[in-house]
């Protein structure tokens, strides 16, 4: 194969030594990686193995002619998007039809012209790499709808309990306080629920905000991450959840250093911190650390004292808008799917590992820092 002027690859399908010989020559010169089969039975398995970007396909070949391949090639989920262009020195127009009904793409005629082969060849290539960015465009766009459908009802759920509570109090507390009528203990306790549902709101717009721009962004720029400075600062976000639940946070010595978008960063380790204080134990003891396999990644992690989750619950945890532990804390489904998005566009990946009864470790991998900074687009 021509590695440094690669044009992609071909399947040559023809009984007769000297027309491969003479085209799979020619070809490979130019910079195509050329294989070769000499029938059609070897042709249907060396497409379904290779998954070549084009086959060049001989008609008039003894046992199973090219037709039938043909057929056999475009009735198979693995090789029907493959384009086919026949080769023959059949001139009748019903012949040239029947190929194009059963799904060829075009026909080169013998003997062959180069010039007129290499010209084929690169149009069909082409057409065949914008099908293939088309449709992995596609089934990005399904995803990402399915996502903002599912998005759709989860949040105007979550929007709609807090603001009821924030409607409901509010009216209630007009009516109740005048002039003579100070706030009383239990009117500063409905205060207090007011204040909670709206901060409650402004979590999900952040979440939502950052979904947005996770999505938006296509070049981030990575570079050499102070992880201790970074968990200093989600300390600050979550003093008073903190404060309130008396959670003990415990962090390494020192952090490995990894490479990665700081915000980013930011965010993966204030919601597996924030879900920790939630669902942790009584009062959240929370280990922090970090370990490197053998693979250029460092995975960095959270341990909690909670109660531990099911296989079941655990292979729910990152699809988007899934709920656990409704029980005690309400969650807008929303946090862990983001987290796993900006994993997979730094590089990395999120995982759990939890026994119940045993607490659980949320966990994230990032790139190890070698030299220097790197982009990564997504």
């Amino acid at each position: 194969m021509n590695t440094e002027n690669n044009q992609g690859s071909l399947l040559i399908v023809d009984d007769i030594p000297a027309n491969i010989s003479v085209l799979s020559k020619f070809l490979a010169e130019v910079g195509f990686d050329v294989a070769i089969a000499k029938n059609g039975e070897r042709a249907i398995k060396k497409a379904e193995y290779a998954n070549p970007d084009l086959i060049l396909l001989d008609v008039m070949m003894p046992v199973m002619d090219g037709f039938e391949a043909c057929r056999i090639l475009k009735s198979k989920e693995s090789t029907k998007d493959i384009p086919i262009i026949f080769m023959t020195a059949l001139t009748d127009t019903i012949d040239k039809i029947k190929g194009f009904d059963l799904g060829a793409a075009d026909y080169i005629t013998k003997p062959f012209q180069h010039e007129e082969v290499m010209a084929r060849v690169k149009a069909h290539i082409k057409l065949r790499r914008l099908q293939r960015q088309l449709q992995k465009h596609t089934a990005e766009l399904e995803q990402r709808n399915k996502q903002l459908e599912a998005f759709s009802h989860t949040v105007a759920h979550d929007l709609k309990n807090p603001l009821n509570t924030v409607i409901g109090y509010s009216e209630e507390l007009v009516e109740i306080c005048t002039e003579d009528n100070l706030l009383n203990a239990e009117l500063l306790a409905k205060q207090k629920l007011v204040a909670q549902a709206g901060n409650k709101m402004e979590d999900i717009i952040n979440a939502l905000l950052l979904l947005a721009k996770t999505v938006k962004s296509t070049d981030i720029e990575m570079q050499a991450l102070e992880m201790s400075t970074i968990i200093r600062q989600v300390k600050q976000r979550l003093a008073y959840a903190l404060s309130h639940c008396q959670a003990e946070i415990i962090p390494p010595d020192v952090f490995p250093t990894a490479q990665g978008y700081a915000p980013w960063v930011e965010e993966i380790w204030a919601n597996f911190i924030s879900n920790a204080i939630k669902y942790g134990g009584h009062p959240p003891k929370l280990i922090l650390g970090a370990d490197q396999p053998d693979d250029g990644m460092i995975r960095f992690w959270v341990q909690d004292n909670g109660e531990g989750l099911s296989p079941e619950a655990q292979a729910k945890l990152f699809t988007p808008f899934t709920r656990l532990h409704q029980e005690r804390a309400e969650g807008h489904g929303l946090g862990l799917s983001i987290v796993q998005q900006i994993a997979e566009k730094l590089g990395g990946q999120v995982g759990v590992e939890s026994q119940v009864g045993q607490g659980s470790r949320f966990y994230f991998t990032l790139p190890e820092l070698i030299s220097g900074t790197s982009s990564v687009t997504g």
